[in-house]
């Protein structure tokens, strides 16, 4: 009986579904919010999730320079680097007084090979902030690439400046000294290097090469077995290549590998050499 009585709803009077007005201070709030989520996982490593979050922060927050930094930095740690240069220019757009940002982008550009991109960006950084001992080693490289060794020593020599214990640099000069055939001046960078860090792979197994070179081959083997077994990654030649090592020294590399006693070492620290050693070794890079 009492449905009978009940009042049917007019077609006029179906609910309609509401169109939520968004508050865009509070939008980039949530943005901001979630730019420190992402500082708070890169920090322990958690990059993916981290990457998602600062993805919706540039989205939710774009006209913040830091959540486009923190984007392209993380680009870059998944080796997406034209995402990260892309993320890393907006920021740069948006504020053109980071110096980190600059730093980011021309170690970005020197990985792609465009060294004088990165030479501006990084020059343009420094400017911004000339006290950085790892700008100025990058800078360093940068040169050393285009083969402007003088540059790269000078470079490398400022970082010096700055931190006296930054063996990349003091090994890094040892590797130019090689290159143009001065083995006794780059075996003091690598002795140096190694003074301040015992545990570098790098310098040592460098001093190793240049010792075996010189004839004192047992005393070269000894020393680089034992750089191999701080750093298995500079039992492989591309990898000697990656960090700068040049042509004169990577051949001479070559041929210690070459010989039964490091081939045994290779081998037992799963490391299969990547190229036989050369009959003709060629000269290093020349110098500017």
């Amino acid at each position: 009986m009492g449905l009978g009585t009940m009042v049917q709803p007019a077609l006029g009077q179906a609910v309609v579904p509401r169109t939520l007005k968004l508050d865009s201070k509070q939008l980039e709030q949530t943005g901001l919010g979630l730019f420190k989520e992402a500082v708070y996982l890169s920090q322990f490593q958690q990059i993916v999730p981290a990457l998602a979050r600062a993805k919706l922060a540039t989205q939710l927050a774009p006209k913040s320079p830091d959540t486009w930094a923190l984007l392209g930095g993380l680009y870059l740690t998944q080796k997406q680097v034209n995402e990260g240069i892309q993320a890393l220019e907006k920021s740069r757009s948006l504020n053109p007084k980071n110096a980190g940002v600059h730093f980011s982008l021309g170690a970005a550009y020197f990985g792609q090979g465009k060294y004088d991109q990165a030479v501006q960006l990084l020059t343009l950084g420094l400017k911004l902030k000339p006290d950085v001992p790892e700008a100025l080693f990058d800078l360093g490289n940068t040169y050393y690439k285009m083969g402007k060794l003088k540059e790269a020593v000078k470079q490398y020599k400022k970082s010096l400046d700055l931190n006296k214990k930054f063996w990349p640099a003091l090994n890094n000069i040892g590797l130019v000294h090689y290159e143009k055939g001065d083995a006794s001046e780059a075996m003091k960078q690598w002795q140096a290097a190694i003074a301040i860090d015992a545990k570098s792979g790098e310098p040592q197994l460098a001093l190793a090469v240049a010792t075996y070179t010189q004839g004192k081959k047992e005393e070269g083997l000894t020393l680089a077995k034992s750089a191999l077994k701080l750093d298995g990654r500079y039992g492989k030649v591309a990898f000697l290549e990656e960090n700068l090592w040049g042509k004169r020294l990577i051949a001479d590399t070559k041929i210690i590998f070459a010989t039964p006693e490091m081939q045994s070492t290779l081998s037992e620290l799963d490391v299969e050499s990547d190229s036989p050693a050369p009959t003709n070794p060629e000269g290093g890079v020349e110098g500017s």
